[in-house]
């Protein structure tokens, strides 16, 4: 299994940016699909967006479509997600997970995950 470690939260006001790093060990990263998600305390883990192997497919949940932009270099086993214009109710803890194929938004088909960074939007 891959081992992934989230970087980059923090605490930024609403209208604000930050950019999540995911660094993943092991020589074949690039073989898996790549997934970010997102807890909010008391709330169920939610999918926030995914990336295929290559990076040429990406898919997001409704409520980031055009404030969030997931991305990859595989040259360096890193998955991004760049957050902007942040709300307040993108406050949670930012989970990357990676999978064998396939663009979902399960947790549960997920293999690996990271410890999580937490990202908190003031207002």
């Amino acid at each position: 299994q891959v081992q992934l470690v989230e970087s980059g939260g923090g605490l930024v006001q609403a209208g604000g940016s930050l950019r999540l790093s995911c660094a993943a060990s092991g020589r074949t990263f690039s073989s898996y699909v790549m997934g970010w998600f997102r807890q909010a305390p008391g709330k169920e883990r939610e999918f926030v967006s995914a990336i295929s192997s290559s990076g040429a497919r990406t898919v997001y949940t409704d409520s980031v479509r055009g404030r969030f932009t997931i991305s990859r270099d595989n040259a360096k086993n890193t998955v991004y997600l760049q957050m902007n214009n942040l709300k307040p109710e993108d406050t949670a803890v930012y989970y990357c997970a990676s999978k064998d194929s396939g663009l979902v938004s399960e947790p549960s088909m997920y293999r690996s995950w990271g410890q999580g960074t937490q990202v908190t939007v003031s207002s």
